[in-house]
């Protein structure tokens, strides 16, 4: 993701949401106008409804991801379940989705000229969510706080893209590609600062559980705007005037219209879903899921058997000790409490006397 999906240390949490910016109203828009009649973007008769529907349907990705990670997080699953294998790219599959329609909006709502109003209120909004999560991650998550997530991607890359709304789109296309290569290509140390680390340029990856960088992310907003400012102005109006959905389809649609507060609330509603259903059902058997996520790690570094020894050490005790559930809620860390790294330690112990070759 760069990383798109943080990595096992850091779990990736909330992410996902979009700037919608409103399009102009008839009242906004003279139609005989020539600049009107010939602009590649042309102007819009109210919102369109396909942009709401696939924002939507984004918006339900994105909820099944974090469902994902929830389950990780109370121990229903493997801890980095939603940070390997098929769900890092269903991540950032989701990530390119919302910043590619947040180029496809700038230019719908502002190709024809910076609306100062609509776009500075909705900016406002969008900075000031990301800013309510970076704090609330701070206490809650230190070890891995959004400092640069999505919401804050979403807002910087709607300013750094408003020059490029007057570019043809063969150049904005350009732009894009120049963007995403320098981002998957290049690193510098300079960028290890943390000041800088949302460039995204960092040999490092930061840790975060949402981290969405300028480098190489603001290629998918571009190309956004560029797949915007390419299209026919006549697919554009055909678009606005498309009917109401169905019955089936308005609510997708209705969270694509309010994307940001769907974004804000749907997290903690499934964690407080989860967390009930766990009170009265009680915590799961996180033994089994311990010791598959041991041996992964282990065999990384160790033989097969030592690990099998290693693991089943560490399962004994944290089982015997009644510190497996603390284990599986993270209120005990076995690399940082005292009484995690004494396990740890004399599990090493009898493992290496166990397999001296090894």
């Amino acid at each position: 993701m760069p990383r798109l999906a943080p990595s096992a240390e850091a779990v990736q949490s909330s992410w996902l949401s979009h700037l919608d910016h409103s399009y102009p109203t008839k009242k906004d828009i003279i139609l005989t106008e020539p600049r009107a009649q010939n602009e590649k973007t042309g102007p819009l008769l109210g919102r369109v409804t396909l942009l709401d529907q696939l924002r939507g349907f984004a918006l339900l990705a994105m909820t099944l991801y974090h469902f994902v990670w929830d389950l990780g997080f109370f121990g229903y699953v493997l801890p980095d379940t939603a940070s390997t294998g098929f769900w890092v790219l269903f991540a950032r599959a989701i990530a390119f989705s919302f910043l590619f329609l947040v180029g496809i909006s700038l230019v719908l709502g502002h190709g024809n000229g910076l609306r100062k109003r609509p776009f500075l209120s909705r900016l406002a909004q969008v900075a000031g969510a990301a800013a309510i999560i970076s704090l609330v991650t701070w206490f809650a998550i230190p070890g891995g706080f959004i400092f640069f997530g999505i919401l804050h991607a979403i807002a910087l890359f709607s300013v750094l893209a408003l020059p490029f709304l007057r570019l043809q789109w063969w150049m904005t296309l350009a732009a894009a590609l120049l963007v995403g290569s320098v981002g998957l290509s290049l690193t510098n140390e300079v960028f290890e600062a943390p000041l800088l680390w949302w460039v995204g340029m960092s040999p490092t990856p930061p840790l975060s559980n949402d981290y969405v960088p300028l480098f190489p992310w603001f290629a998918a907003t571009l190309l956004g705007v560029a797949t915007a400012q390419a299209m026919s102005p006549s697919l554009w109006r055909k678009a606005a005037a498309t009917p109401v959905p169905s019955p089936a389809g308005r609510p997708l649609s209705f969270i694509g219209r309010h994307s940001l507060v769907y974004y804000l609330v749907h997290q903690p509603i499934m964690l407080g879903l989860i967390w009930v259903f766990q009170f009265v059902a009680g915590p799961p058997d996180f033994a089994p899921a311990f010791s598959q996520l041991c041996q992964n790690q282990c065999v990384a570094v160790q033989s097969q058997t030592f690990c099998q020894t290693y693991c089943g050490c560490m399962q004994d005790k944290l089982v015997n000790g009644s510190l497996m559930a603390d284990v599986g809620s993270g209120a005990l860390n076995l690399s940082k409490d005292p009484a995690g790294r004494a396990i740890v330690e004399a599990c090493t112990a009898d493992a290496f006397e166990a397999h001296p070759t090894d």
